[in-house]
């Protein structure tokens, strides 16, 4: 593993590295309890490893190898959608999703990406606090776009210049 897959951060206590395959069956037991109605299988995360060369994902993980978050962005041109962004529940509210979004900000750069784009539930707030503190802001609404429930998707940009890497 190269220095620029695996980052140390010492102010969140975490470590930056690529997503390996046998991360997967962790990550589909995180989206379990976190996403619940919207969360990935292990299947969907197979797909979107196999044969996917636009994907990029980053694992955030504690001095023990324990999954402290993950996050992953479609690069496509100028434009990068974040793919997912998530902190395992001990991890919230110490700075992992915040970690984890600049690392997608710095490698969507290093792509030569000139926006980021996200979906946002409009009724997660903690995820919303992040993206606005951030940068991003809402370009459009989509009206019940999260099922069951009838939960609005802000779609959300983030405006990236090649400095900022």
């Amino acid at each position: 593993m190269t220095v620029a897959q695996q980052q140390a951060n010492p102010a969140e206590g975490v470590v930056l590295r690529d997503l390996e395959w046998t991360d997967l069956a962790r990550l589909a037991e995180l989206e379990q309890q976190l996403f619940a109605d919207d969360a990935w299988a292990e299947a969907t995360w197979w797909s979107e490893l196999a044969g996917r060369p636009r994907r990029d994902y980053v694992v955030a993980t504690t001095a023990d190898g324990t999954i402290a978050g993950y996050a992953g962005l479609d690069v496509s041109g100028d434009v990068a959608d974040v793919m997912t962004i998530a902190t395992a529940p001990g991890h919230q509210g110490r700075g992992t999703g915040r970690v984890l979004l600049d690392e997608l900000v710095r490698r969507a750069t290093s792509h030569g990406v000139e926006a980021l784009l996200l979906e946002v539930r409009a009724d997660n707030d903690a995820a919303r606090r992040l993206y606005d503190r951030a940068g991003f802001e809402v370009i459009s609404v989509r009206r019940r776009y999260y099922q069951p429930g009838d939960v609005d998707a802000l779609v959300m940009r983030l405006l990236v210049t090649k400095g900022d890497a």
